[in-house]
């Protein structure tokens, strides 16, 4: 999880080979509706938010009941949202939840030089301007004990961190 320009994608789809489990990238799963606001700098609302989570839900949670491991890259910036994603465990309310957190944390001068430059290689949809909105959003409450790794770091040294401390 984590604002634009955080790894998301890359560190998914790294950690996916290594645990030798499917990556589902959650902007794959956004409507086009959501992609042209986001483009136009429109920041998303909560009811633009909430459908495309309950999508990545739905698929997380198949992929659980079906016995596997997935890795999710997704933005997920408010408890609300992780707690949308957290109910794809189909014992969540019973206690443990098996679906984890991982904040790719990142300073924001990196971050803005990131995400400027994948926008002028035309990588992404997500433009600069919208980025503030974004660090703006992201809350991070410690009682969810979601996993923080400094994502400035290599994608190799992310990985490990993450492999290390939750697997």
């Amino acid at each position: 999880m984590g604002v634009s320009g955080a790894g998301k994608s890359t560190i998914g789809e790294m950690l996916g080979k290594a645990l030798k489990c499917s990556f589902i990238d959650a902007d794959d799963f956004h409507p086009q509706s959501n992609k042209e606001k986001m483009k136009k700098g429109i920041p998303l609302t909560d009811e633009d938010r909430t459908p495309w989570l309950e999508v990545l839900r739905d698929v997380v949670n198949a992929t659980l009941v079906s016995g596997k491991t997935v890795i999710l890259g997704c933005s997920a910036l408010q408890k609300k949202y992780r707690d949308i994603l957290r109910s794809a465990d189909p014992n969540f309310e019973g206690g443990l939840c098996v679906v984890k957190f991982v904040l790719l944390d990142v300073g924001v001068s990196l971050l803005m030089d990131r995400v400027q430059k994948r926008a002028a290689e035309g990588k992404h949809f997500m433009p600069v301007e919208l980025l503030q909105s974004q660090i703006d959003l992201l809350q991070v409450d410690d009682s969810e004990e979601i996993f923080k790794v400094d994502a400035s770091l290599t994608p190799e040294a992310i990985v490990d961190d993450i492999k290390g401390s939750l697997f």
